[in-house]
């Protein structure tokens, strides 16, 4: 295992990092494949990362990770607390919501952890985040207080990325990206303001989807080939472990065109590397509906499906009627947008078609 810093807060970290929503026991039908893992069972995966080297491990408070806060609370103390790095989260952007929900992480837990993130950061909640006595000003203030070391911001969308880049506050980032959807990668790659903080990448294997295209290795590899501090990925089996961390890591990468093509194997793609740069003056988040286009033919096809069905038709009815179509000249793969929406209402339509009228 090789290590890295993690921005300006001094430490290292594993370049593959241990993802704990596989561990949970309950019901995540977004997985890939579910463990329903006991207690013990949690422990001896975790172990067994810890003796390949990882040393950082990412959870988020209870009840969203179930008890995966708890078990890796068991697992610190086990091989003693000092020897890892905990990365924790919740999905509270009010400054005292947060504060209150890591104090409670420090219960499930029955320690600190060392890293505490905003989870989910979206752009309807941005300001309430980033005012003053919001969710950012908490976590300092708890960091202050000893019971983080550092402060995070995680999200999906670059711009509050970028946003918490430029932000003394903010510690760690954690964002998404992989092979495919390595649109933010190639952005925070040329933006130099993003150096100096660290940052975590998740989504490596795009919920689990493009093991079944492309070999482990090469999905970590093309992760860590960016400027980031760890790819950040749930492991539920000892096998899965020694796969994601005992990869080399100096190969010959897929170009996007060559992942493209191979995918078209089994579908036609829409090419988007989700750079979120086309802004839609109507709020429709393109990137967004084309990623769950794809994830339906890559099979999560019921949880996209269901996504997309909640706001398709309004978004090919504004697409439809709109005149200057800004997204266009935005897109550097050049995607011909307003036939894309058009594409996916239509699917849509063929499994709600009493539910979802032409726009």
């Amino acid at each position: 295992m090789h290590y890295r810093k993690l921005g300006r807060t001094g430490i290292l970290v594993s370049e593959v990092s241990f993802g704990t929503i596989p561990i949970l026991q309950g019901s995540v039908p977004v997985l890939p494949a579910y463990f329903n893992l006991s207690e013990e069972q949690a422990v001896e995966v975790m172990e067994h990362a810890f003796r390949l080297g990882c040393n950082l491990y990412d959870t988020a408070i209870f009840p969203e990770y179930g008890d995966a806060e708890q078990k890796l609370g068991v697992f610190a103390a086990k091989i003693g607390r000092e020897r890892i790095i905990i990365s924790d989260k919740a999905r509270f952007f009010d400054g005292n919501a947060m504060y209150m929900a890591v104090l409670a992480s420090c219960e499930y837990l029955k320690t600190c952890p060392d890293i505490y993130f905003v989870h989910q950061a979206d752009f309807e909640h941005e300001e309430e985040i980033f005012k003053q006595g919001g969710a950012l000003d908490a976590l300092c203030e708890l960091k202050e207080e000893g019971k983080i070391r550092f402060t995070g911001l995680a999200s999906h969308y670059y711009d509050i990325l970028l946003r918490g880049a430029m932000d003394s506050r903010v510690d760690v980032l954690q964002g998404s990206g992989n092979l495919l959807e390595r649109g933010m990668l190639e952005r925070i790659r040329k933006e130099p303001r993003f150096r100096g903080k660290g940052i975590l990448i998740n989504k490596v294997y795009a919920a689990g989807i493009l093991p079944r295209f492309f070999p482990v290795k090469t999905l970590v590899a093309s992760v860590l080939s960016y400027p980031i501090s760890s790819a950040l990925i749930g492991l539920g089996t000892k096998e899965q472990t020694d796969e994601a961390m005992q990869c080399p890591l100096s190969l010959s990468l897929p170009s996007f065109s060559q992942v493209l093509s191979r995918l078209e194997k089994e579908f036609r793609p829409i090419p988007c590397s989700r750079c979120q740069q086309c802004l839609c003056p109507y709020g429709t988040e393109i990137h967004t509906l084309f990623r769950q286009y794809n994830y339906y033919f890559l099979g999560k096809d019921y949880w996209a499906l269901r996504k997309l069905s909640l706001g398709i038709a309004q978004s090919a009815r504004l697409c439809r009627f709109c005149k200057d179509m800004p997204c266009l000249s935005m897109c550097p793969e050049k995607i011909r947008i307003p036939d894309e929406i058009v594409r996916i209402f239509q699917l849509v339509k063929t499994f709600y078609p009493g539910k979802i009228h032409e726009p």
